[in-house]
């Protein structure tokens, strides 16, 4: 199966705040012909004019599923409403995409094998709505869903055991690596639950990458996340997405380098 690439547009949130259309050109201009949008439900219509103007397309995209209120990056929870499954599928379709992963869950919520069987529960169930539309729902994690542990399974493992075989799974091999497990080994074992990866890199090191928004993050195959090797044990993988939650330097050199590095490495 041939992967692509992809960019996870949540890394340049501030530029497409300020300018969506001129953003959007300059994903283009660094070789992206892919991207994943988040909070595409608000804005479906001028961002579906300007992926179309700068010669994008958006195969898969983030949207909450499985949680009632929006949940910040830092994994806190808020009050404010979220769109329901029906309106983020709408919106999907407007926009072309066919794969709508929720972001995560709230730390909270991984305290108990009776609350992933919850979280797998509304999963299914937008599942069971997304396929009356032709829209595959799917689940991406960060590192609280790995320390987690119950029996020594992890978290994230006891939930693909109990989502419907049409929900499937997008690995952030970053934050893998930072809840202290091994993403090669973990991808070899999801087996072909996962179809995306985010193909993100850091040094890992303590002082830097413990707060949020970690400050260690790096270009594809520049840190410490086994990255090539992560891809070649997910046997389903369709697509390697570029992201950065934090980045002082040069961002979109950065994530042109990303994609070089992917597209040599694992695209195709």
């Amino acid at each position: 199966m041939t992967i692509r690439t992809s960019l996870q547009l949540f890394t340049i949130k501030d530029e497409l705040e300020a300018d969506l259309e001129s953003s959007l050109a300059a994903v283009a201009a660094r070789g992206f012909t892919a991207v994943e949008p988040y909070d595409f439900v608000r804005r479906a219509e001028p961002l579906a004019a300007a992926l179309t103007a700068a010669g994008l397309v958006a195969p898969s995209g983030h949207a909450f599923l499985a949680s009632s209120s929006f949940v910040n990056p830092d994994g806190s929870g808020t009050t404010v409403p979220v769109p329901t499954p029906a309106e983020v599928f709408a919106a999907a379709k407007v926009l072309g995409m066919d794969t709508v992963i929720d972001p995560y869950t709230e730390p909270a919520r991984w305290e108990t094998v009776e609350q992933i069987e919850e979280t797998a529960r509304l999963l299914n169930e937008a599942a069971e709505v997304g396929a009356g539309v032709g829209v595959r729902v799917g689940y991406h994690n960060h590192a609280h869903e790995l320390e987690a542990v119950f029996d020594g399974v992890t978290g994230l493992e006891i939930l693909a055991g109990l989502l419907d075989e049409r929900v499937v799974l997008e690995v952030d091999l970053y934050w893998v690596a930072r809840g202290g497990v091994d993403p090669v080994a973990l991808l070899g074992r999801l087996g072909s639950r996962v179809i995306a990866v985010h193909a993100k890199d850091g040094t890992l090191d303590p002082a830097l990458a413990g707060a949020y928004p970690p400050a260690d993050q790096v270009p594809a195959g520049e840190g410490s996340v086994p990255l090539v090797a992560a891809i070649a044990a997910a046997p389903a993988l369709e697509l390697a997405i570029v992201e950065f939650d934090h980045y002082e330097g040069d961002l979109f050199d950065a994530i042109e380098r990303s994609r070089v590095y992917l597209d040599e490495k694992v695209a195709g």
